[in-house]
């Protein structure tokens, strides 16, 4: 019986990180503009395209359903589009990979065309609960079968003609929100999303873009989103900027890793997005956004770097919308940072590729890191800058953001950080290791099975 290679990585204690970063494209922007595009007539030109194994899921499945997804080069993709309610019943079964947002939106999709699909994803994924996602869908006349909790691998069926909703988020979730809003393009009349809290608005700012009547508004009860359905969505260009997510990793070694100056251009710094860059600010970075301006109705910046000293902070429960994906690397920031950090609002890490939250908890204590984890806070002892131990090896437990943020830690440890498996970076950042390394970071792989 065969064995997947499993490539080990590890990260040494390194200095002086110094060039130009060029981070992937924005992953939640590279989805949606895959999923617009193949619902809007015409064909939608994107460059930028994030190509990780994520990304092209999405594409992979929208091929499955009838829309024509072409490569033309690096990043640049072509989408014909087959309108709204034009896809097709696919001859064979769905998988998403490790990717839950590819799932969750595409879900949304279906849930608005009079098909049966079947479903399913890698490990991983199949872990992870949809019911939040089935919840809503069923009331717009979706019907599913899955597993407890909705998980993975299920089968779904949509409503010939959506029923539109008033749709309170029980929490603050942009992939739920835009899961609603796909299936509510399909619906006569508007459809409306109810956010407990403001998240990430690329389905928004999109939607606008390939010609569809939505309106935002903040109220007592929280931001409502209005969507007029059955619109005609008309083609467009997208140029995708950098992944602020995936900017965080070099960022944050920029940071830590003494005497490094790093630049990282064209970065989305979506106000939605930016509680990172917030916080790490809060901590005394030096860190600035320099050249703001717009990309295809998105903020971008150029990111500048240098290594210093940081100080613990606390941060608030809500600003986590704003920042989920970027707990991990925070995490490792704090530990090398002077005095205690406190984070709250963290029970939706418990819920992503793998548990983010008691991932990081441990791979911090295996490093000689003081941690307190609660159901939804984490609360990080730093030891200060080149003073957390290092000289572990950790499980990343099939997730790309644990991995990554450990071998940043690695970087900057005493000693030499591990990790057992790096495959699922590829997801997200194709590349990161070489990256790294053409800056100055040793970085070394290694294969087994």
């Amino acid at each position: 019986m065969t064995r997947l290679t499993v490539t080990r990585l590890t990260a040494r204690p390194s200095t002086a990180l110094t060039g130009r970063v060029t981070v992937p494209g924005d992953k939640s922007i590279s989805h949606r503009a895959l999923i617009f595009g193949a619902l809007a007539v015409g064909e939608t030109r994107i460059d930028g395209l994030l190509e990780g194994e994520d990304v092209r899921a999405t594409a992979r499945v929208l091929g499955q359903l009838g829309a024509e997804v072409l490569r033309k080069a690096e990043g640049r993709w072509r989408v014909h589009g087959v309108g709204i309610g034009g896809l097709t019943e696919p001859d064979d079964l769905l998988d998403f990979g490790n990717s839950g947002t590819a799932a969750r939106l595409m879900l949304g999709v279906l849930a608005g065309h009079p098909v049966t699909a079947f479903a399913t994803g890698d490990a991983s994924l199949r872990r992870r609960p949809m019911g939040r996602i089935v919840e809503p869908l069923t009331r717009m006349g979706a019907s599913f079968v899955a597993r407890s909790e909705g998980r993975l691998p299920l089968a779904i069926t949509g409503a010939a003609v959506p029923a539109p909703q008033v749709y309170r988020l029980p929490v603050a979730s942009a992939q739920v929100k835009s899961a609603v809003l796909l299936a509510g393009l399909s619906a006569p009349g508007e459809t409306v999303a109810l956010e407990p809290e403001p998240t990430r608005d690329h389905s928004e700012r999109m939607l606008r873009a390939f010609g569809a009547e939505l309106r935002v508004e903040d109220g007592a009860e929280g931001r409502a989103v209005t969507l007029l359905g059955q619109p005609e969505l008309t083609a467009t260009d997208v140029v995708v900027p950098g992944d602020p997510s995936s900017a965080a990793f070099p960022l944050v070694a920029g940071l830590l890793c003494e005497g490094s100056d790093l630049t990282l251009p064209t970065v989305g710094v979506n106000p939605l997005r930016a509680g990172l860059f917030d916080s790490l600010i809060e901590m005394g970075a030096d860190l600035s956004l320099e050249n703001r301006r717009d990309l295809a109705g998105e903020p971008v910046a150029d990111l500048r770097v240098r290594a210093g000293a940081l100080k613990g902070i606390e941060v608030p429960p809500e600003r986590a919308p704003a920042m989920i994906d970027e707990y991990p690397i925070l995490a490792v920031a704090a530990a090398c940072a002077e005095g205690t950090s406190v984070f709250h609002g963290l029970g939706e890490l418990r819920v992503k590729e793998s548990d983010r939250l008691a991932a990081v908890a441990r791979g911090l204590a295996a490093c000689g890191v003081a941690v307190e984890e609660t159901e939804d806070s984490l609360t990080v002892q730093g030891r200060g800058a080149g003073s957390v131990r290092g000289g572990a090896e950790i499980a990343a437990d099939l997730d790309h953001r644990i991995a990554m943020a450990f071998l940043v830690l690695g970087l900057a440890a005493e000693a030499p950080v591990t990790i057992d498996d790096g495959r699922t970076i590829e997801t997200s950042f194709p590349g990161f290791p070489a990256l790294l390394r053409g800056l100055g970071a040793e970085i070394e792989e290694g294969a087994e099975g």
